[in-house]
């Protein structure tokens, strides 16, 4: 049921993605944080009554509150905003790749830190996940789509980086916040951490003397794929909590890897004029996507 959790939040982050293309074409990648940020408290609150998961904040330390926290302001504000400036600058396709590299930061501290085993098929994997963004880096050569968005490598690439960064180390966070806690308790870790997210970035908005009614002026159509995004957004990340209270991280992540090949499809049918999609961007996405499915195989060995 893990496993199914894990690949349905994958499928999901991947159409989020796509959607947020969109929507970035018509408004600024600050305003796509604020409104998909918020959307995700409202729905885990509905969430926790559905789950009956009410009677578990007793459960929950001040550690494990603050691990919550942690996770969903570096996530849900650095690394979404990170994550959707790459695409802004790349495409959803191309950041695909880039994306990949998170995997390695929560195998690492999946090794290091919670004392998961390491082997030569790992290397193996890990050498071809960095091997995707390397092809697409030497090959570039489309520098604008069919409908003329310009694409800027140097820049998707430091904030798919920066993403990378963000997104691979939240789930350790999550996990040591969770403590082996179940299904109910992480559930109501992700509402913990979409109402910290979303305070913390009212905070910002108020520090930086943001105008409310600026942030929130959006075009008809930026506005749809915006609230698009929260749902979809809310799911991912739904189902990715849920998967990384049955499973171990470095069997989940692995797994959410493979919504780069849903970016490829989703994009195509949604985005194709959009997106740089060729037979080099594919065989790079197929590198990295191959690394993940050798680290898939190798844990699920071990475990």
């Amino acid at each position: 049921m893990g496993s199914l959790f894990a690949l349905l939040s994958a499928m999901s982050f991947a159409f989020n993605d796509v959607a947020i293309r969109r929507g970035v074409l018509y408004d600024a990648v600050h305003k796509s944080i604020a409104v998909t940020v918020p959307i995700g408290v409202p729905l885990f609150l509905i969430t926790i009554f559905l789950f009956d998961c009410v009677g578990h904040f007793s459960n929950l330390s001040g550690l494990s509150i603050f691990l919550f926290s942690l996770a969903g302001i570096i996530h849900f504000v650095f690394g979404r905003y990170c994550n959707y400036k790459s695409i802004e600058c790349l495409g959803t396709t191309l950041a695909g790749p880039i994306m990949q590299a998170s995997l390695l930061v929560s195998l690492f501290f999946a090794y290091f830190i919670l004392n998961e085993n390491l082997t030569h098929y790992h290397i193996i994997g890990i050498i071809l996940i960095l091997l995707g963004p390397i092809v697409i880096l030497v090959t570039r050569k489309d520098k604008i789509t069919k409908s003329g968005v310009a694409i800027s490598y140097k820049a998707g690439f430091i904030w798919g980086i920066l993403c990378a960064i963000s997104y691979g180390s939240s789930p350790l966070l999550i996990k040591l916040a969770s403590n082996n806690g179940g299904l109910k308790l992480n559930i109501i870790g992700g509402f913990i951490s979409y109402l910290s997210a979303s305070i913390f970035l009212f905070i910002l908005m108020i520090a930086f003397k943001i105008s409310m009614k600026d942030i929130y002026r959006l075009e008809k159509e930026g506005k749809k794929w915006f609230v698009i995004t929260g749902f979809t957004a809310f799911i991912s990340q739904l189902l990715r909590y849920m998967a990384l209270a049955l499973l171990p991280m470095s069997t989940v992540e692995p797994i959410q890897r493979t919504s780069t090949v849903f970016r490829v499809l989703f994009g195509y049918l949604l985005n194709r004029n959009h997106e740089i999609i060729n037979v080099k961007i594919i065989f790079g996405i197929l590198l990295s996507l191959l690394g993940a499915y050798i680290l898939i195989i190798q844990l699920n060995t071990i475990n």
